[in-house]
């Protein structure tokens, strides 16, 4: 090459340098197209793997690669063998999506064959939803809908269908679910458990109500049978042939049980039919969001009843499937609000934690959402703050959004987290600026943004993001857009008031 040559100007790697000449002062990144490895191989050496797992229901995206992120408790634990537990426990402070991301798995989860259940619905967030799906919405409270904890469901004819120890398994389940039910509610109502002697004599006097009784018994059955004495019950009661001994005996379990009745704090809700029987095909959701949260003793025996109730179903179904009567189910579990159920009473722990103990078992993937780990660590008896710290170190993957930095020293003790992982979750839960137009919806900068962690693994950062047809069913402040749209003087028509 001449010398005269190699002086000839080239562009710099931005461009021409100089005015007019159009140096780019920032590099444009390249276009990124996504495509299965099929599609793909033949761009080598330009494509490269996502670094994100894309089995499960799509979630979001990465917010490092822009990838999309696929995760569910059950595909991550039947499938993908990512996880050991099917089980999910999404942490965040209020308003920051954690009810939207749950509904995003149910949604995909039911695309994907499972079947939703939401056994308490306490806002509710999850009616609409189950709606849309298909499901069944089962209302519960004063004056609003009952549901009968002496009800076996649908055990005995279930039991017909059954032979043999399948037949017997059915209706031992149905038997000891009722006894607990009963247990849990009196703890409940008289603040302490029922006594050994107590709990014998329940169980026996729910094998004699079942013989004695053709169709399905209420609580007011049970109560007549004890005020009887039958010699079965008095036996285990030992009165010793004395009838007034047998009556000072049951004294203060009659009582507990006529406050059952409509005549207690725990009103009636548990004392009449059924209002409605539960499917175990479709999606199903307990709303109970008529309950007010000052009655923390009603909120707690409503949740226990709805799971056990449920979770009932749920047995029935495995066990006409382990027999061929019926076809295959695995049920999506959702448990959130947890930590308004976890402070309703004695006896919500310990149910929570059997649950979260045996869901492989039971063929179930369980979502638990709460705000803090602060709430786990509310509770009154320390026994207690070790099992509700329990269920976020056995969860299979844990899901957190914004957070303050006084949970961070309580957070990492259960869920090894780096630095920059802790930092990311602080600047997630700051409200929404102070600038902007009059109502106009600002978000929070943490509102959609969670970290995915699973074990000791450096976690994922995602941006979940609503579609269209999925807004319409993740409104959370319905009553807030509404009283917002009548301030602004929008079109609101009701039956009570003319068109403005």
């Amino acid at each position: 090459m001449s010398r005269q040559e190699s002086r000839v100007p080239v562009p710099g790697p931005r461009g021409w340098r100089g005015r007019g000449g159009g140096e780019s002062l920032l590099v444009q990144p390249a276009d990124e197209w996504r495509g299965t490895s099929v599609q793909v191989c033949g761009l080598w050496p330009f494509a490269a793997g996502t670094g994100t797992p894309m089995v499960g229901v799509p979630l979001g995206t990465s917010l490092i690669s822009g990838a999309t992120l696929c995760a569910d408790p059950i595909t991550w634990f039947r499938d993908a063998n990512l996880i050991s537990n099917p089980s999910v426990f999404v942490l965040g402070r209020p308003g920051l999506g954690k009810s939207s991301l749950l509904r995003r798995m149910a949604l995909g989860l039911s695309g994907f064959g499972a079947v939703p259940l939401v056994l308490g619905d306490l806002k509710p967030d999850y009616v609409d939803l189950v709606r849309a799906l298909g499901g069944q919405v089962i209302t519960l409270g004063r004056g609003r809908g009952y549901l009968n904890v002496l009800d076996p469901g649908e055990a005995r004819a279930a039991a017909q269908r059954l032979t043999g120890r399948a037949r017997e398994e059915v209706l031992s389940d149905a038997l000891a679910r009722r006894h607990t039910m009963i247990a849990a509610l009196i703890t409940l109502a008289r603040t302490a458990a029922p006594s050994d002697r107590e709990e014998a004599i329940l169980d026996v006097a729910l094998r004699v109500l079942d013989d004695r009784c053709d169709g399905v018994p209420v609580l007011g059955d049970l109560l007549e049978l004890l005020a009887d004495g039958p010699e079965e019950v008095r036996v285990v009661a030992m009165d010793r042939g004395d009838r007034g001994r047998y009556d000072d005996i049951t004294e203060q379990l009659r009582v507990s049980l006529q406050g059952l009745l409509g005549r207690g704090r725990l009103g009636e809700i548990f004392s009449q039919p059924s209002t409605v029987a539960m499917r175990r095909d479709v999606p199903v959701v307990f709303d109970v969001s008529s309950i007010d949260d000052g009655e923390t003793a009603l909120q707690g025996a409503a949740l226990m009843a709805c799971w056990s109730y449920g979770f009932g179903a749920v047995n029935i179904a495995h066990a006409l499937a382990d027999a061929g009567l019926e076809p295959r189910r695995h049920y999506f579990v959702v448990l959130d609000e947890l930590w308004r159920a976890l402070r309703a009473g004695r006896g919500i722990v310990d149910r929570v934690d059997v649950l979260t103990r045996l869901n492989r078992q039971k063929g179930v993937g369980i979502a638990m959402c709460s705000h803090t780990m602060s709430d786990l660590s509310a509770l009154a008896l320390e026994e207690d703050r070790i099992k509700a710290r329990g269920f976020v170190e056995r969860a299979g993957m844990v899901i957190c959004g914004g957070l303050p930095r006084a949970e961070m020293e309580m957070l990492t003790r259960v869920v090894p987290m780096s630095v920059s992982e802790q930092e990311l979750l602080q600047g997630w839960q700051d409200p929404a600026g102070w600038a902007g137009e009059e109502n106009e919806d600002r978000e929070p900068p943490g509102r959609g943004h969670f970290l995915l962690k699973v074990g000791g693994r450096p976690g994922i950062p995602i941006r979940v993001q609503l579609t269209a047809s999925e807004r319409a069913s993740h409104d959370t402040n319905k009553r807030w857009h509404e009283r917002s749209r009548i301030a602004v003087g929008e079109e609101y028509t009701t039956e009570q008031e003319p068109t403005r």
